[in-house]
């Protein structure tokens, strides 16, 4: 992913939050195999830790070369941006969004290790499903856990994307904030959200 410095996010903090709230990832493998599934962070080991269906035969590229790299994205919030908005005319059309690219070398995972990941991911999503084993009974899921492959993935290398304005001029941001914020378009109440969190393209004069 090509990425001007304008537009790069470096801190780790923040690049680690955008990992754990846009979670669902493209895996793309040297071959150009794909899968989209769910990732968990390892921030500690920075790992990216997931798993497969066991007839998706994708989880055999892993086995092959651990020294090759895969590809992971994140796709964050996103949305077209209308030249009408900018106070600057002329101007053309755009498209803000925020994304973040992961190249590492990926490796499978033990059966202990896969059965705390898909533990992980519940907690994460669902905790109450750990502590009341009713709907996913502890024997279920040793039953299931055959049918899946867990993995991890180094965090090699990290191309982070946020293009959300932040170059142009005060007014044009704000204008373009002002639209996002009045726009029944869930893509674009995301956007602006995420434009707020990070206080990047709202139209805020950098403080001296």
């Amino acid at each position: 992913m090509h990425v001007e410095e304008k537009w790069r996010l470096t801190e780790q903090a923040q690049i680690f939050s955008f990992i754990e709230k846009y979670s669902f990832a493209t895996l793309v493998s040297p071959s150009l195999q794909s899968s989209h599934l769910p990732l968990m962070l390892d921030r500690s080991n920075h790992y990216l830790i997931g798993h497969f269906a066991r007839n998706n035969p994708h989880w055999r590229e892993l086995t092959e070369d651990i020294v090759k790299q895969h590809l992971v994205i994140f796709n964050g919030p996103h949305g077209y941006i209308s030249p009408t908005w900018y106070d600057n005319k002329p101007a053309v059309p755009t498209w803000n969004y925020a994304a973040i690219h992961i190249k590492g070398c990926a490796e499978l995972l033990s059966a202990d290790d896969t059965t705390q990941a898909l533990d992980s991911l519940m907690h994460k999503y669902e905790p109450e499903l750990l502590v009341k084993r009713d709907v996913v009974s502890a024997d279920y899921q040793e039953k299931l856990s055959k049918g899946i492959v867990g993995f991890k993935i180094s965090i090699d290398v990290i191309d982070a994307k946020v293009k959300l304005g932040q170059h142009r001029s005060i007014a044009d941001q704000q204008g373009v904030t002002a639209a996002l914020s009045k726009s029944t378009s869930a893509d674009h109440q995301a956007l602006v959200d995420y434009m707020h969190e990070l206080k990047l393209g709202i139209g805020e004069a950098a403080k001296a």
